[in-house]
């Protein structure tokens, strides 16, 4: 796909997770549209797998360490042929497929993690790269964290035992959209240097625009066969991004959309429901 169907396919899985939100009245909308780009040129663009053999060994591997941008993955996950999106009028229901959080790998195809209990994301990347280097194959590993998740000391393990190992198949990409769920991610634990944190634990560390979809293409397609350093990029992104009145507000952490703002949404996206 090119950059311009890349950019409508984002707007229309923004406008999703929006309605998805307001009928289900589920939390985490913000969260969500700051890494709907991310999802897009990684799942439509860069990552090689087959949605019809979706354990297939030689695939790479995606984790959505931030575990409540779920609602984002699972509507790209049905738009990549994965499962009917159909399924995901079921999203939310007592008993159903679709939670809040990715459930466990043999429940839903294209998932490779049960995630949402922060920190995690990055550990299990790491074993799972470190399994490509013990089995002698090509997949990559690229694990999508958020910037609030790099509070946790698990993700600082990994990254320190990922840099020592120089497991070059493994990707970091961290959604830095500046808040966490009660305030400023500056505020709450000082973060940066970020990038600078990365590169003292070994990882090649780069800043980009998280929206940019032509960096975000190029990142996610680049190879990392015979590297000896992961790879981390932080991709510094809008919460709530692509409708003006979420966009930067931390309530929507929380807050559902009523009837007027779905629609009010949809007209700043150019998608009809």
């Amino acid at each position: 796909m090119n950059i311009d169907e890349l950019q409508s396919l984002a707007r229309t899985v923004r406008a999703r997770v929006i309605s998805t939100s307001s009928r289900t009245q589920t939390p985490h909308l913000g969260s969500c549209l700051s890494c709907v780009d991310i999802l897009v040129a990684a799942y439509f663009h860069g990552l090689h797998l087959e949605p019809k053999k979706p354990r297939d060994a030689d695939r790479d591997r995606f984790i959505l360490s931030k575990g409540h941008g779920a609602p984002a993955l699972f509507q790209v996950l049905a738009m990549r042929g994965f499962y009917p999106e159909s399924l995901l009028d079921s999203y939310g229901e007592d008993g159903g497929l679709f939670a809040e959080h990715p459930p466990a790998p043999k429940h839903l195809p294209g998932i490779e993690a049960a995630t949402g209990s922060l920190g995690h994301g990055l550990p299990m990347g790491l074993g799972m790269a470190l399994a490509a280097r013990i089995q002698k194959r090509d997949y990559r590993v690229i694990a999508l964290l958020s910037d609030g998740e790099c509070n946790e000391g698990s993700v600082w393990e990994a990254a320190m035992m990922a840099g020592a190992q120089k497991i070059g198949n493994l990707m970091v990409v961290v959604d830095f959209n500046k808040w966490q769920a009660t305030g400023r991610s500056e505020d709450i634990l000082a973060l940066s240097p970020l990038a600078d944190k990365w590169r003292a634990f070994g990882w090649d560390a780069t800043e980009i625009d998280g929206h940019d979809m032509r960096a975000l293409m190029e990142i996610m397609s680049r190879p990392l066969r015979n590297r000896d350093k992961p790879l981390a990029f932080i991709a510094h992104t809008v919460k709530g991004k692509g409708v003006s009145f979420m966009e930067d507000d931390n309530n929507w952490h929380y807050r559902i959309p009523n009837d007027e703002e779905v629609l009010r949404a949809h007209r700043e996206l150019g998608v009809t429901p």
